[in-house]
Parts: structure tokens; C-alpha cells; sequence
């Protein structure tokens, strides 16, 4: 699948992170995979990781040269969904901006649907 097939977006801040992430790890192939398991304290939990390689049932997504792949379980709740990358009072995070989610927690890195 594509990302013109529903899409996600990847955004200019979060591709910057992830390609400065890439390069700390001076491994160029690097993906970065966004996923949802199960868990929170509103049911799902968002969950970010760095991968080589791609399933062949993965979404990809692409900001220039910064590539995101989403497992098709985890594309089902993230469809339309914008990954951006943020640094505040609470720290540096990867947030998702989620407008399948009918609820989220406080600190939103958990969701329900």
C-alpha cells in the first residue's frame, strides 16, 4: 500500500528528527515504524521504534529522504493520522494526531476508538 492510497502524514519536524536520529545511528536504512498495541489508560497505546526492514503488507509513507511504514493491523486505527515530533516542558516526543480517536489521555499517548 501507499500513502495515496488513505495516507498519513510524516511531518517536516518529525522527518528532521528521524533523519537526525539516523544519523546518531550512522545507519542510513532505517525506517521509522509507528505501531499501536494494546494497553493505556484509554485502551491503545501509540508506539514508535526504528526498523530496516518493511513487511510486505507495511504502508509506507515518505517525507524526501525519511521513510515511515505502518504494519496493517496498526493502519486500521491510524488512517489520516499525522506523525509530528515536538519538544516542550514535558519533553521530546513523537505525537500523533489521530482523527480516528474518540478519546485520548492526558499526556496522549493513549487512545480509544
Amino acid at each position: 500500500m501507499t500513502e495515496a492510497a488513505v495516507g498519513m502524514i510524516l511531518t517536516d519536524r518529525a522527518a528532521a528528527k528521524v533523519r537526525k536520529l539516523k544519523e546518531g545511528e550512522g545507519n542510513p536504512e532505517l525506517k521509522l515504524r509507528v505501531y499501536i498495541t494494546g494497553g493505556g489508560c484509554s485502551g491503545f497505546s501509540y508506539g514508535f521504534t526504528f526498523d530496516e526492514n518493511m513487511g510486505e503488507m507495511d504502508s509506507v509513507f515518505t517525507n524526501q529522504d525519511v521513510t515511515m511504514v505502518v504494519d496493517s493491523m496498526s493502519y486500521q486505527y491510524l488512517a489520516g493520522s499525522e506523525v509530528d515530533y515536538e519538544e516542550g516542558l514535558q519533553g521530546s516526543r513523537f505525537i500523533v494526531k489521530n482523527p480516528n480517536a474518540t478519546s485520548t489521555c492526558g499526556c496522549g499517548s493513549s487512545f480509544s476508538v
